[in-house]
C-alpha cells in the first residue's frame, strides 16, 4: 500500500464508499463505489460531480431507475461465443439485463428534464425485447422448461402424458385387485430408478412376475416393475430422453442468439452498472444533504462543512478558507477540542469531491483539485516495528515530504510532538517553512506556543483555533480563523479542582513572555467572543427589521 492510499485510510474514505456501495442495487455497482478513488484530473472530476447532480435531478422528478436483480452476465456470454450451452439460470439473467436495460431506456422517454450530462448513457442502451421474450417465454424457472418452447417439446409432453396415464392405469388395476391384496406392503404406486413400481412382500415375490428394481433397507419389501407395466415403462423411458435432447436443443439455440448479441448485451451490463454507481452517488447526497461544490482553481473553501460519519445532531459545521490569502493553516487549541476532526473533515471532503461525491456543506464551498491529499493524523505508535510515536510520526512526515508538490493538501495532526518539546516546536516550524516556500497547500495542529508566534509573523501563515467552554469543560466545536488557541491547561485543571496553590505555582514555572503571550491570545479570544456575540444580536435585529418592514 502506498502512502496515498494509506492516507485515504487514515481520513476514513473507505467507510464513506461503504455507505455509498449501500446505496447500489446490483453486484457490479457496488464493486465499482468500493474501487472509487479520487481522480487528480479536472476535467473528469467536473464530469463526475455533474453527472451525481444530473442523477440527483432526476430522481427529484422521476424517481429511481429500475436497476436491481441484474448479475454478471458477462462471463457467461464469453462461454456462449464460444459455442458452449448456457443453463437456465444464466439465461434467466441474460433477459433480465435485457429488461433492466429496455426499461431504463426509457427512464428519460417524457420531457419533464432538459438535456443532461448522463443522457448519452441512458440513450446508449441497446435493449432486445425480442430476445428477452424469447428466453422468458422458453424459461418458466430455474429448472423448468416451458412446453411453449417449441411445438416438439409440447408433442413429447403430450406423448409423456399418455404413456404415464396407461402405466399408472395397469398398475392400478393390480394394486386395487383382491387377488394381490395380501403379497402387496402396500397399495400404493411408486418409482425406482425412473420407472413405475408396486411393493411386495418379499416372501411373495414369485405372486408378480416382473423385474425387481430396488429392496428396501430392512430386506422385507421388493420393488416390483410388474411386467406388463414394461413395455410402458420402456416407452416413458424413451420420451424422457427425447425430451431432454429438446430442451438441450433450445438450450443451445436460446445461447446461441445471445452469442449473437453479446457486444450489445456486454455493452447494456456496463452502462447499467455505471449508470448504478452514479445513481448511487446522488442517493448519497440526499443522506447527507449534500452539494455540489465548486471546483476552484486554488484554496479550499468550506461553509458550514459537517464530518459524513458524525451523526448529524453532534457534527458541528466548520467554515474556513486556505490556500487564497494564506497557504499554511496552523489550528491551537486543548485536547479533545475537535482540531483532530476539523483536519480529517477538511481532508475527508477534499477527496470525496474528487470522488466525483456531493460533500455536506452549505452553498459556496469548494476545493481544488489536489494531485495529492496525504495525512499523517493519529497514533502511529508501532509496537511490531519498534518504533516510537514520534519515530512513527516521523516517518510518515518523511513520506509527505517525498510526494508532496504544490498541487498536494498535506495535514497534520500534532506536528512535531513526540519528543522534547523545543525540539519538536523546531522541527515543526522548520518543516512548515519548506512546505511555505514550494507553496504547499498545509493544514497542521498543534499545542506548541512557539508554532502559534510563528503564525503570527509569518506571511502565508495563519492561526486557528477551535473553542472550549471552560465552564462546562466541554468543546464547542467551532473553529475560528485568525485567532492562535489557548490551551486552557490551568483553567481545566481548576475547575477540576487542582488546588490553586499547585497552578499558581506552575504559573511561577512558566517564563514572562509565554504569560504575556497567553494572555494576548485570550484578549483576543475574548474581544473575538463579543464581536461574535454583537455581530448575532445585529443579525437578529436586521431580521426584526424585515420582519416589520414587511408587515
Amino acid at each position: 500500500m502506498d502512502f496515498y492510499e494509506k492516507s485515504l485510510n487514515i481520513l476514513e474514505l473507505p467507510t464513506v464508499l461503504e455507505m455509498l456501495a449501500a446505496e447500489a442495487v446490483t453486484d457490479g455497482g457496488r464493486e465499482a463505489c468500493f474501487k472509487l478513488r479520487p481522480s487528480a484530473d479536472r476535467l473528469e472530476v467536473k464530469n463526475r460531480l455533474a453527472e451525481t447532480s444530473a442523477a440527483k435531478e432526476m430522481m427529484v422528478v422521476r424517481g429511481s431507475p429500475s436497476l436491481s436483480g441484474i448479475k454478471d452476465i458477462r462471463p457467461s456470454l464469453s462461454r456462449a461465443d464460444l459455442g458452449g450451452s448456457l443453463n437456465t439460470i444464466e439465461l434467466l439473467n441474460i433477459a433480465r439485463v435485457l429488461q433492466c436495460a429496455r426499461l431504463v431506456k426509457g427512464y428519460t422517454s417524457d420531457d419533464k428534464l432538459g438535456k443532461s450530462c448522463i443522457d448519452h448513457l441512458f440513450a446508449a442502451l441497446h435493449a432486445n425485447r425480442f430476445l428477452e421474450e424469447k428466453i422468458t417465454g422458453s424459461i418458466v424457472g430455474e429448472d423448468e422448461i416451458a412446453d411453449s418452447a417449441s411445438s416438439e417439446l409440447a408433442n413429447i409432453r403430450r406423448k409423456i402424458r399418455a404413456a404415464g396415464a396407461r402405466v399408472r392405469d395397469c398398475l392400478q388395476k393390480i394394486i386395487s385387485s383382491p387377488s394381490y391384496a395380501k403379497v402387496l406392503q402396500e397399495p400404493i404406486i411408486t418409482m425406482r430408478s425412473d420407472r413405475f413400481v408396486v411393493p411386495v412382500k418379499a416372501e411373495c415375490k414369485g405372486a408378480i412376475p416382473g423385474l425387481v428394481h430396488d429392496i428396501s433397507a430392512s430386506g422385507a419389501t421388493l420393488f416390483i416393475e410388474p411386467m406388463a407395466a414394461v413395455k410402458a415403462n420402456n416407452e416413458l423411458r424413451e420420451l424422457a430422453a427425447k425430451e431432454k435432447a429438446e430442451i438441450e436443443r433450445i438450450l443451445a439455440e436460446l445461447s446461441a442468439d445471445c452469442a449473437a448479441h453479446a457486444e450489445d448485451i456486454a455493452s447494456d451490463y456496463s452502462y447499467l452498472i455505471t449508470l448504478d454507481g452514479i445513481f448511487a452517488r446522488a442517493k448519497l447526497s440526499y443522506k447527507l444533504n449534500g452539494i455540489e461544490p465548486e471546483l476552484r482553481e486554488k484554496g479550499v473553501v468550506l461553509r458550514r462543512a459537517r464530518h459524513p460519519l458524525l451523526p448529524k445532531d453532534k457534527a458541528v459545521p466548520i467554515s474556513l478558507e486556505l490556500g487564497e490569502d494564506f497557504d499554511t493553516l496552523i489550528i491551537t487549541g486543548p485536547n479533545t477540542g475537535g482540531k483532530t476532526v476539523t483536519l480529517k473533515t477538511i481532508g475527508l471532503l477534499n477527496v470525496m469531491a474528487q470522488c466525483g461525491l456531493h460533500i455536506p456543506a452549505d452553498d459556496g464551498s469548494g476545493v481544488p483539485v489536489y494531485r495529492h491529499v496525504l495525512a499523517d493524523i493519529g497514533d502511529e505508535q508501532s509496537i511490531e516495528q519498534n518504533l516510537s510515536t514520534f519515530s512513527a510520526h516521523m516517518t510518515n512526515i518523511v513520506h509527505i515530504l517525498g510526494e508532496c508538490d504544490a498541487d498536494s493538501l498535506l495535514l497534520f495532526d500534532e506536528l512535531g510532538a513526540g519528543t522534547d518539546p523545543t525540539e519538536g516546536a523546531a522541527l515543526a516550524q522548520s518543516i512548515l517553512s519548506s512546505l511555505l516556500e514550494r507553496k504547499v497547500r498545509t493544514m497542521a495542529t498543534t499545542h506548541y506556543s512557539e508554532l502559534k508566534a510563528f503564525a503570527l509573523s509569518t506571511p502565508g501563515v495563519e492561526n486557528a483555533s477551535v473553542e472550549f467552554d471552560v465552564e462546562s469543560l466541554r468543546p464547542t466545536y467551532r473553529l475560528s480563523i485568525g485567532i492562535p488557541g489557548k490551551s486552557n491547561a490551568f483553567d481545566i485543571s481548576r475547575k477540576l479542582g487542582l488546588p490553586e496553590r499547585l497552578i499558581d505555582g506552575a504559573k511561577e514555572l512558566l517564563s514572562k513572555e509565554d504569560i504575556r503571550f497567553e494572555d494576548v491570545i485570550a484578549n483576543a479570544e475574548y474581544h473575538r467572543q463579543i464581536a461574535e456575540r454583537e455581530r448575532e444580536i445585529a443579525e437578529e435585529t436586521r431580521r426584526e427589521t424585515v420582519k416589520l418592514r414587511d408587515e
